[in-house]
């Protein structure tokens, strides 16, 4: 039997395959509506663009479709879903669990510095939000409900939102024109609650921070009815 102590860490040697480049480039357009639900897709055209053979974009499509984000038809074309409600609501239920969970931790547990970089990372998005660059302020919005699990010493919880996420993604990403300035402004409520050390606080915050996509969705639903399903 070989020594455990011979066997590599998994985390220093795993390298991104070609597959995993092109799902994430993918996911990303589709989220991110640069691939809005209706466009067709072809295996053939991605490979040529993305200089790669068509078997890793054969097994990206399959990840993609796995998750609901494409629709693989034999003999027809692969086309973006449209945004499916339900998804959305699940993936919502899965996330404010999560989240709301860890608020209680991180109120419990952040420290002062930690504390003035999330202060930080909002006065980044304060200028997003100014510039009107909601590619960028999503970015940022990201990385303060990341920031706030890894600085509880709970980035796996992140690791689990971010696997769910998504279709609320599509959803919300369509909101930023509209709705920065609402989320910023609640996440100044979210980091209040943390320096006070105020669990309840903190989970009341993330939470009507997040049920705000039930609103998103019913507005969608009369100004973009078309990339519903």
């Amino acid at each position: 039997m070989l020594p455990a102590a011979e066997l590599p860490l998994l985390e220093e040697t795993r390298v991104r395959t070609v597959t995993d480049q092109v799902f994430d480039l993918l996911y990303d357009r589709v989220v991110n509506l640069t691939l809005p639900p209706g466009t067709r897709l072809s295996e053939a055209e991605v490979a040529a663009q993305m200089g790669v053979s068509r078997q890793p974009v054969r097994d990206a499509f399959y990840r993609l479709s796995q998750l609901g984000f494409i629709q693989i038809r034999p003999q027809r074309a692969t086309m973006v879903t449209p945004i499916s409600e339900e998804a959305v609501l699940q993936a919502y239920f899965i996330r404010s669990a999560l989240e709301e969970s860890c608020m209680r931790v991180a109120a419990e547990r952040l420290t002062p510095d930690q504390l003035d970089a999330l202060a930080l990372l909002l006065d980044r998005q304060a200028r997003k939000v100014e510039e009107r660059d909601s590619a960028g302020f999503h970015v940022l919005d990201d990385q303060f409900h990341h920031d706030i699990c890894a600085y509880a010493g709970l980035g796996f919880v992140w690791t689990l939102i971010k696997d769910n996420k998504g279709h609320m993604d599509r959803a919300r990403y369509l909101s930023l024109s509209y709705g920065a300035d609402t989320a910023f402004a609640e996440h100044g409520l979210i980091l209040d609650a943390l320096r006070r050390q105020d669990g309840d606080g903190a989970v009341a915050a993330i939470r009507q921070h997040l049920s705000r996509i039930e609103g998103i969705i019913a507005r969608l639903r009369i100004d973009r009815p078309q990339v519903f399903g």
